[in-house]
């Protein structure tokens, strides 16, 4: 905390560098993020960036104690205390599944594909969009394991363990891959946010990046 602070006084008389501090949820449409860090680089090449992963619980915590400049987060923001903008796209909702598993062979999974499967999730979104989504048969859903990250929880689905219930393009699903990916139908998306504390006080480098992604967002 110490050094963000200092560093925030360093950069009031150094736009050419400086420092931001992200907190991102996972999702393929970092992207998008990655693009626009990128052209903040170009423009200014000593500006130095901080990335942590979480969920929304996870980075909101750290933006409310100061410790970040923005959050990215997949669950709609509190506007009493955020402001923000939405990414581009939305996240498509799926299963990984075993390639050798009976339910691999369908183009598409229902909720009553997923009753009487052990199944992996991340808590958030088991209390938020799987109910959004299975509706009344909610309760009738097997929760095998939670977890923050979609990778250390595909290792468990490779194992046969369970089907993992997340978004697409985070899990390899290649040719190669002993696993699949299959859209949940009816089709849920989620929407990703960039966020950070209203009121909040930015150095030069983070107004720069916000001005910049307000532009292209």
């Amino acid at each position: 905390m110490a050094d963000k602070i200092e560093q925030e006084f360093v950069s009031l008389d150094d736009i050419t560098g400086g420092d931001i501090y992200f907190g991102l949820a996972e999702s393929y449409q970092i992207c998008h993020l990655a693009r626009e860090i990128k052209k903040l680089k170009d423009r200014y090449p000593s500006f130095t960036y901080h990335i942590t992963s979480g969920d929304t619980e996870q980075v909101t915590e750290k933006l409310d104690k100061g410790l970040l400049d923005f959050g990215v987060i997949c669950e709609t923001p509190n506007k009493d205390k955020y402001d923000y903008v939405t990414f581009p796209d939305t996240d498509r909702w799926g299963a990984i599944i075993l390639k050798s598993h009976p339910l691999a062979k369908k183009k598409s999974i229902k909720v009553a594909d997923l009753i009487g499967q052990p199944l992996f999730c991340s808590e958030q979104s088991w209390n938020i969009e799987i109910p959004e989504w299975s509706g009344e048969n909610f309760s009738k859903l097997h929760l095998e394991g939670s977890f923050r990250l979609s990778y250390n929880a595909s290792m468990f689905a490779k194992e046969g363990l369970g089907i993992l219930l997340t978004f697409e393009h985070l899990i390899d699903c290649s040719e190669e891959s002993d696993l699949v990916f299959r859209p949940l139908s009816p089709k849920q998306e989620t929407k990703l946010y960039l966020i950070w504390n209203k009121y909040q006080t930015f150095t030069p480098i983070a107004e720069k990046f916000l001005a910049q992604v307000r532009e292209t967002f």
